[in-house]
């Protein structure tokens, strides 16, 4: 039996299935994207920021934070400009970090729900399907093979269910772990120009 028949057999939930399956894959590589973008070149990048920042050169700090693209550079640029401008460091980098946290955990949410709606649409699937099985078996009294092949037909829905469901919460999970490195990132780089702001001040 090839995947169109089984996907036709499935019923009607398969093609809600399938778009689950085409978001989870649509998610992870856009997330995949943004993270790469939230964390590129990190530890090259927070090894030059702290070695200028000791040196105190802050126009020097400032052209880096600029050149850089990600997430880090960004807070890390706040800072340095309040710095620069006399404002709270703390603050101005705060306020980014929030900013660049919930664009870090944007559609993580969408990934968490499928994994719990996936197996639901599955048993939905099955339900129906046997429903119609056993309408088939009262018209056909005798003929057992009537409702066993309707239900071996109604289980494909479940089992794409827990397909789609499993492929979502690989995803989410490698992504989850993803996110608690590069907020870890965050902090880090946080830290490093509070501490540098905090020698300035004295």
């Amino acid at each position: 039996m090839d995947v169109v028949s089984l996907f036709d057999k499935g019923g009607y939930v398969m093609y809600l299935l399938l778009l689950s399956s085409i978001a989870v894959a649509a998610i992870g590589i856009e997330r995949f994207r943004f993270y790469s973008y939230a964390k590129h070149d990190s530890e090259s990048f927070l090894d030059q920021l702290s070695a200028r920042l000791k040196a105190r050169d802050m126009d020097a700090t400032l052209a880096l934070c600029r050149q850089q693209n990600s997430s880090l550079s960004l807070v890390a640029r706040s800072g340095v400009e309040a710095m620069i401008g006399g404002d709270d460091a703390e603050l101005a980098m705060l306020s980014v970090h929030d900013e660049e946290a919930m664009k870090l955990r944007a559609r993580l949410n969408y990934l968490s729900m499928i994994v719990t709606l996936a197996p639901l649409l599955g048993l939905l699937g099955t339900i129906s399907g046997m429903i119609e099985s056993f309408n088939i078996f009262a018209l056909q009294a005798g003929q057992p093979l009537a409702i066993t092949g309707g239900i071996g037909e109604a289980l494909i829905a479940t089992a794409t269910g827990l397909c789609v469901a499993i492929f979502a919460l690989i995803v989410h999970t490698y992504f989850a772990q993803k996110l608690d490195e590069i907020l870890s990132l965050l902090e880090k780089t946080m830290n490093v120009v509070l501490m540098a702001a905090s020698k300035r001040a004295a």
